[in-house]
């Protein structure tokens, strides 16, 4: 599918006995703000992970910009950038060694970086704290930062894991005003998981929600409300994955903490 940045056709991921994500499918048109929700343990973090070339599926197709993650992945990741939900800035660098520090990992010409870094900066409105310490950034701060980094080897996706959560509502309002505008602008996909389903309805273009390692939904957020018969699209995702609270999928929550840190690091 040319007109998708994102193609999973008919994916299933299996852990032994457990089918953590079982036969599903979905297009990411180029150039939309794609959400993917879904309770803990519905398959959210596993789905990911193999976009991300952090697992392989067990059966079907994934394509990124065109490309197979698990036969390329090292241009697969030179694509996209990725904004983890648990911070993985280096507190004791400043905000400009960590983007230039990021710079070097994907290889970006020296004789470009001082340039891309100091835009991307600006662009976050954190220009003037550059020569400062990131452990002196208040937590939107520090978000707004890893948007930067994430951003800094231009790549044609952005995925977001939760980028809003702990932060007040005006800077969260904040974030999204910059997400929008990279969308608007650069046409940048952004693919983003959130628990925050008023940021889905004011955001999104489309929606896929998933449960027990299956999609349950896949429309606009209004679409998706107007079928249940819902007031909102909380109310359509409570009635589509029941009321039960979940446990955490802590192998899965693990495991992307684990990559955050390593990531990080590179």
């Amino acid at each position: 599918m040319s007109d998708h940045a994102i193609s999973v056709k008919n994916i299933t991921k299996k852990f032994g006995d457990l089918t953590a994500v079982d036969d599903i499918s979905f297009g990411v048109p180029a150039g939309s703000i794609f959400a993917f929700l879904g309770p803990n343990g519905a398959g959210k973090t596993t789905t990911i992970k193999m976009l991300t070339t952090l697992l392989h599926p067990t059966s079907g197709t994934l394509e990124l910009n065109g490309m197979d993650p698990v036969k390329h992945p090292h241009d697969v990741r030179k694509s996209f950038g990725i904004v983890f939900q648990d911070p993985s800035l280096d507190d004791e660098l400043t905000a400009y060694e960590n983007m230039f520090f990021h710079a070097g990992l994907y290889g970006l010409p020296r004789a470009e970086t001082p340039k891309k870094i100091e835009d991307l900066m600006k662009f976050v409105e954190l220009w003037d704290r550059r020569d400062s310490l990131v452990k002196t950034f208040s937590g939107g701060m520090k978000r707004r930062l890893e948007i930067a980094r994430g951003l800094l080897h231009t790549p044609a996706i952005l995925f977001l894991d939760e980028p809003t959560t702990g932060l007040d509502p005006q800077t969260r309002n904040y974030i999204w005003t910059y997400l929008k505008k990279l969308n608007e602008e650069r046409g940048l996909t952004i693919f983003f998981t959130t628990h925050y389903m008023e940021e889905v309805e004011r955001i999104a273009k489309e929606v896929v929600i998933v449960d027990h390692g299956k999609i349950v939904a896949n429309d606009t957020p209004v679409n998706i409300v107007a079928k249940n018969g819902s007031v909102s699209l909380e109310d359509a995702f409570i009635s589509l994955t029941g009321r039960v609270i979940r446990e955490e999928d802590a192998s899965g929550i693990d495991h992307l903490r684990t990559m955050a840190r390593r990531w990080g690091r590179r």
